[in-house]
């Protein structure tokens, strides 16, 4: 929805605040396609964060077939004498390579058509009294603005709380649009910010109207440190502030506001954990006894933009809060003596509290790790909880201890590849308990098979909170997600911490929604809460002001003010619910269902050596992937376009339902890298065997001929794929038509050295009859494919190309208003320039789209490729219950007549071979019904693709018997019957008969 307005706009510029985990990508590619489909993007920049680089990729090559190249340090300076940002069309970068100084001018120097940003809301400016800092990354914004045509922002954070750093951030989209905050506040209110779209997961509604996102429940763990510990942090707090205030004394500005608030790293290290503190300690101490060596004390440049640094990657943070830990602000080497004694007696006194195990939070993870197992049994899910912590060190220490407390554990950072993440992710799946992770750690995984997580530290900067749980809380999970909030309540952030969860749940509980979580920094509009937070911790603010800024009164007022921000998303009202339920149910009844993935793959991973078995609980456990299949996956191109593929796996499943319920278990199917390995593996060893044929039987007893495999392609006049299609041609020597391929499904294989020897048609002749009426069946899919194009071509005409003259006749507009000034003697030679050079741009798209909307409806067939071939025939001894087609008529007509007169609209589908005869709509049903029909009484048979179309469509699949249909047809139905009917399975002639008893025992006679 959000897509299809973002769309109706002839120019976008736009914000997408969207929750974390909620389909970016998509989106970002639907955009993308969908312009370059109009002839509006040729040249395209995708800017993201430095660890997403590779996820961005691989999504657009799988999902859009799109192909990017990435440009960084390496491969810049590799194109000597060249701008490579001129000379590839689909570009993705770094957003902090591309904000470098020697970086910047070569980007400044190309025009883009489509410009889209992840993370946007990390190009920050802020405004102090009457100066705005700009970050270079604003920098890298602004440039950005001006040289696209269209831009789009993706973030799930849009803003931090500061009105006027949101404001700053909306400059980039279209500068000056919102000349104060005050426009902004007033166009959310109004609901008609052009700029802007948020969406919010407690929004998403499935068809029936049931949410698709489970519910949250925070739990704030308050606990008092131990007496050794509040002596430790009260020392620290003691020097930390001691030189806080030295450095506000002795520097001048802005820069001794950063350099005082980067002290507070070692509180913040305190904060998280008494070893993090000791670890920083340690450091600092090296670093006081290097300059004491120093034969002069340098002076320390530390140049430091605190709000930036907090958006950096995790990486790059560490690395500037190692360079901040150690900053002294001593003057001469009897202070910096004075100061080596100062921290050695820290680090003593956090050396005692370790080893004398009184660390209060300690225990209480480990209560709240017991808790949550205990949770989880109680909730029937899956044994995992996630433990977030803001500091390495940290990490390295809970996973120590976890290990001792005899739990399984794995880990997870932001210096990790995505690759060694992705791995990570599985390891906690399928085999640890516990996931210890900092927050960067968690991006780029999907977490949601865990229910469980822990803060055992909490951000400074709270907006981080969401992002946090969007790791587990996001689609796909299935049970309610709990968050145990660790919080020392003795501590200056503590308390200040602890009253805001408490106001947070408060406004949670008043307003009945689980919303506040998403929006932190709109509930608390105005305040920066990140900044309240060092104040307390530095001391420079008392904590009762600090906590009297965020104790918000929660009236109706308030309320109505926070229903206001939260309401419903801009773009549910282009929703087409009938046109999406219509796609949805084609793409059911199409869809290559689970059970025929699920038996090809056992036959084919056997086949290759492969192990596997069926575990108590239905899934599969696979012990063993072949060599043979490995080796194609570690292949570089299989690897880039697919990923990696495991030596085993704990639990799989074919069946997307259920793996969507049970997001600990695999899913396997098209595109799952083993699955895409294996396939791999089949056509390199026997394609060719394929061609020689094989033998099958008919346990209908209907067929007795050859079926011819071909593959149809289609071409549009740019010579690209319009489509392809596997086409099956029938041939008995006097009928020839086009069949399902599904039917093979139905058919018994034959050993093979059992020889066709009883076909009498002659091979070549009728291979020959075949290829001819293949050709037919393509042109046939040609005629349905260019029925789409046609009308995807209406859709370009309407928007396309009236968006194209849009932007045309605006420039035309811009140009004259500019001869005029030149005129009068201004100087806008250059500015005529370039506005002829885009309009001439525009209008070379404008011909440009016209062409290729005609080369998209000139459609053209290639002869078809043949791909295989077997013979049907007979067998031995039919089936007796296989009606005529007499009977098989009659039964069709009852059928039929009895959906008419119940309001139904019935459809005969029964040649496409489905799994079902008859597609029937009622007003708010659709029913898919089986028909068979006995001249007399007696048992049906159930083919395997009908019964596995029943098990797919349970209560929507009906199963209508007519008995006595030579005579006075009698009308049997049932509903559901692969869960209400006993079947007996004749393997020797894969039928699934339902005996009469059981037919009337529970079906109902309806005529």
């Amino acid at each position: 929805a959000v897509y299809g307005y973002i769309l109706k706009l002839p120019r976008i510029r736009f914000l997408l605040a969207d929750d974390p985990g909620a389909g970016k990508t998509i989106m970002a590619g639907l955009v993308l396609k969908e312009l370059k489909l109009r002839g509006l993007a040729k040249k395209i920049l995708i800017v993201v964060p430095g660890h997403l680089k590779k996820q961005w990729i691989r999504e657009l090559k799988e999902k859009f077939q799109e192909n990017f190249t990435v440009i960084d340090r390496s491969s810049f300076y590799a194109r000597y004498g060249e701008n490579p940002w001129e000379t590839e069309n689909q570009v993705i970068t770094s957003m902090d390579f591309a904000k470098q100084r020697d970086i910047l001018p070569s980007l400044q120097a190309v025009e883009w058509d489509l410009v889209i940003v992840d993370e946007a809301h990390k190009m920050a400016a802020y405004r102090y009294g009457e100066k705005i800092e700009k970050t270079d990354r604003y920098r890298l914004g602004e440039v950005l603005s001006k040289n696209a045509t269209h831009l789009l922002f993706l973030t799930a954070t849009p803003h931090k709380g500061d009105p006027e750093n949101f404001r700053l951030f909306l400059d980039l989209l279209i500068p000056g649009f919102f000349a104060t905050t005050d426009m902004i506040n007033e166009s959310l209110r109004s609901r008609d910010n052009p700029l802007f779209i948020r969406r919010m997961k407690e929004d998403l509604r499935d068809f029936e109207g049931r949410p698709i996102f489970t519910r949250r429940y925070p739990m704030t763990i308050k606990f008092r440190l131990s007496d050794k510990e509040i002596e430790l942090y009260n020392e620290v707090s003691k020097y930390v502030i001691t030189q806080y205030n030295l450095a506000l004394r002795r520097l001048q500005g802005r820069r001794s506001r950063n350099v005082a608030f980067a002290l507070l790293i070692l509180q913040r290290r305190l904060a998280s954990s008494t070893y993090a503190l000791l670890r920083s300690l340690e450091r600092r101490k090296r670093r006081l006894e290097e300059l004491m060596r120093e034969p002069e004390l340098p002076e320390e440049r530390v140049m430091i933009s605190l709000e930036e640094v907090d958006d950096y990657e995790e990486r790059e943070r560490w690395e500037q809060e190692k360079k901040w830990e150690t900053l002294s602000i001593a003057a001469n080497k009897e202070e910096l003596k004075k100061e080596i004694q100062t921290v050695d007696r820290l680090i003593n006194m956090a050396e005692e509290v370790i080893r004398g195990e009184h660390e209060v939070k300690l225990r209480e993870l480990k209560k709240a790790v017991e808790e949550g197992f205990r949770k989880i049994r109680e909730m029937g899910g899956n044994e995992k909880i996630l433990i977030f912590t803001e500091s390495k060190d940290t990490m390295e220490y809970l996973v120590s201890k976890l290990r001792k407390w005899g739990y399984s554990v794995i880990f997870m950072h932001g210096g990790m590849s995505l690759e060694d993440r992705i791995r990570a992710e599985k390891i906690f799946r399928d085999k640890a308990q516990v996931m210890v992770s900092t927050e960067a750690g968690g991006e780029g995984v999907n977490l949601q098979f865990c229910h469980i997580m822990i803060n055992y530290d909490i951000p400074w900067n709270p907006v981080r909170l969401e992002q946090r749980m969007g790791r587990i809380h996001r689609y796909g999970q299935q049970k309610d997600v709990y968050i145990f909030n660790l919080v020392a309540e003795n501590t200056r952030e503590g308390r200040v911490l602890i009253k805001l969860l408490e106001k947070i749940d408060e406004i949670r509980r008043a307003l009945g929604s689980d919303k506040v979580f998403d929006v932190i920094g709109d509930i608390f509009y105005g305040k920066n809460l990140y900044q309240l937070i060092l104040e307390a911790v530095a001391n420079s603010r008392s904590i009762d002001d600090v906590i009297k800024e965020i104790d918000v009164k929660v009236d109706e007022g308030y309320l109505r003010k926070v229903r206001e921000i939260l309401g419903e998303s801009l773009a549910t009202r282009y929703i087409d619910y009938t046109k999406i339920r219509q796609f949805a149910e084609k793409a059911k009844e199409y869809r290559l269902i689970p059970e025929y993935v699920e038996a090809f793959f056992k036959k084919a991973f056997e086949k290759a050596g492969g192990r596997l078995r069926v575990r108590r609980d239905g899934f599969i456990a696979i012990d063993s992937v072949p060599y043979e299949v490995r080796k194609i996956a570690e292949e570089v191109d299989f690897k880039n376009r697919y990923g990696l593929v495991m030596r085993s796996y704990r639990k799989v499943t074919f069946d997307k339902d259920l793996a969507f319920k049970n997001p600990d278990a695999e899913f396997i199917s098209f595109g799952h890298p083993l699955f895409e390995a294996l396939l791999d593996w089949v056509r390199r060893n026997f394609s060719e065997k394929l061609k020689r044929g094989a033998v099958f039987e008919d346990p209908s007893g209907t067929l007795n001929g050859i079926i011819w495999f071909f593959e149809g392609e289609v071409k549009d006049g740019r010579g690209e794929v319009a489509g392809r299609k596997l086409i099956s041609i029938y041939d008995d020597g006097h009928i020839i038509e086009e069949v399902n391929p599904a039917i093979l499904w139905d058919l018994v294989p034959v050993n093979r050295s059992d020889n066709p020897s009883s076909v009498t048609i002659p091979l070549e002749v009728s291979k020959e009859r075949a290829e001819k009426y293949s050709i037919s069946a393509v042109e046939r899919y040609k005629e349905e494919i260019l029925a789409e194009r046609r009308r995807q071509a209406e859709i370009k005409r309407k928007y396309g190309l009236r968006s194209l003259e849009y932007l045309i006749n605006e420039l035309d507009a811009e140009l004259a208003e500019l001869y005029e000034r030149q005129a009068r003697g201004e100087k806008v030679d250059i500015v005529i320039i370039n506005k002829m050079e885009k309009k001439k741009r525009y209008e070379e798209a404008l011909a440009s789209l016209r062409q290729e909307i005609e080369r998209e409806l000139s459609l053209s067939i290639s002869m078809p490729k043949f791909i295989g071939a077997i013979y049907v025939r007979p067998p031995p001894k039919p089936l007796d219950m296989v009606p005529s087609e007499e009977i098989e008529q009659i039964g069709m007509q009852v059928a039929m007549e009895y959906e008419r007169k119940n309001g139904r609209n019935p459809e005969d589908v029964s040649k496409e071979k489905l799994g079902f005869d008859i597609r029937s709509r009622g007003k708010d049903e659709v029913r898919y019904i089986e028909v068979k029909a006995r001249a007399d009484v007696g048992p049906v048979a159930l083919t395997p693709n009908e019964l596995f179309k029943a098990r797919r469509f349970k209560n929507q699949y009906w199963l209508y018997v007519v008995f006595n249909a030579a005579t006075k047809p009698e009308l049997w139905i049932i509903n559901n019957p692969a869960e209400n009917l006993k079947f007996e399975e004749k393997v020797e002639v894969v039928r699934f008969i339902v005996p009469m008893e059981e037919l009337k025992s529970k079906g109902g006679k309806v005529t």
